[in-house]
């Protein structure tokens, strides 16, 4: 038991190194080939985990040659666009300016019911609204609403919103962000006086953050 439990914790940090070595991508967004070898990997961890009487590397051999095979595969991705078109395929258009094309719909096997719930997940409940819809590589739907259909900007009123940059965390559950602090130019003093308004300190903070406008959020962790 205690065999199967350290063989179960060296696969498990084989398969994540690997994991991240293949990139941040979510699930949804894997191209076919990224999500045959996780697969195949999680199908590879299984076996040598539980059967104690199979050697561990004859699981993380054939792991690491997995990552082998996606290094490869995504170096061709990166310079062939021929080999990208062969590998991953090519995004198709299923509505043109308006108009369902059925003959796409029928290569790539979807269903008017299926494209209707890909339209929903972007928000878009009539397919009267819809521009063009684009069945990307990974199987997400890129969908264009037709021009009235859109939210206005501030570009259409000729409006030039300030700069707002993006938030940084001060702190997270009590703990100092020092690197963020830096990166802003700030110190612990400064962050101090800042918490210091909302009555409590930097380490008894659930969470601070400051966004491009200089403006603070403050939460004050709960009581346990």
């Amino acid at each position: 038991m205690l065999i199967t439990f350290f063989r179960s914790i060296v696969l498990y940090i084989i398969v994540l190194i690997v994991m991240r070595l293949m990139g941040k991508r979510e699930i949804g967004q894997l191209q076919p080939f990224e999500l045959a070898i996780s697969i195949m990997i999680a199908d590879l961890a299984t076996i040598p985990m539980t059967e104690t009487g199979i050697p561990i590397f004859n699981g993380i051999i054939p792991i690491l040659g997995l990552l082998l095979m996606h290094l490869i595969i995504s170096m061709i991705n990166l310079k062939s666009l021929k080999g990208r078109e062969i590998i991953c395929g090519k995004p198709r258009i299923l509505i043109y300016r308006g108009k369902i094309d059925a003959k796409a719909l029928k290569k790539e096997r979807f269903t008017i019911n299926e494209l209707q719930e890909k339209l929903r997940s972007n928000n878009i409940v009539n397919l009267g609204d819809v521009e063009y819809a684009i069945l990307e590589t990974s199987g997400d739907v890129t969908v264009i609403q037709k021009p009235e259909k859109r939210g206005t900007i501030p570009e259409d009123f000729n409006i030039q919103p300030d700069y707002e940059g993006i938030p940084y965390d001060l702190v997270i559950d009590g703990k100092v962000m020092n690197k963020n602090l830096k990166l802003l130019g700030k110190n612990y003093k400064w962050l101090k006086k800042q918490v210091e308004k909302f009555g409590i300190k930097p380490e008894e903070a659930l969470v601070v953050t400051i966004d491009g406008k200089g403006q603070i959020f403050c939460q004050k962790k709960e009581s346990a």
